[in-house]
């Protein structure tokens, strides 16, 4: 996981989560710094985290 923790500030232009589609609005948020997606908590980041490793290893599996 790296990621970078926003405060005090929100996103400009609008932004919304990459996870759930939700604006985000508040005025923290998280941002992934490899790709500088934003995801508006910690539940979104993770939660994105478990789905790409779990399609990874789903991807490795159907080229084996």
């Amino acid at each position: 996981m790296n990621f970078v923790l926003v405060n005090g500030s929100t996103p400009y232009p609008q932004t919304f989560c990459r996870l759930c589609c939700e604006l985000i609005a508040g005025n923290s948020y998280l941002r992934e710094i490899g790709t500088q997606l934003p995801y508006c908590d910690e539940r979104c980041y993770s939660l994105q985290c478990e789905f790409s490793a779990l399609m990874r290893e789903s991807r490795a599996r159907a080229v084996s």
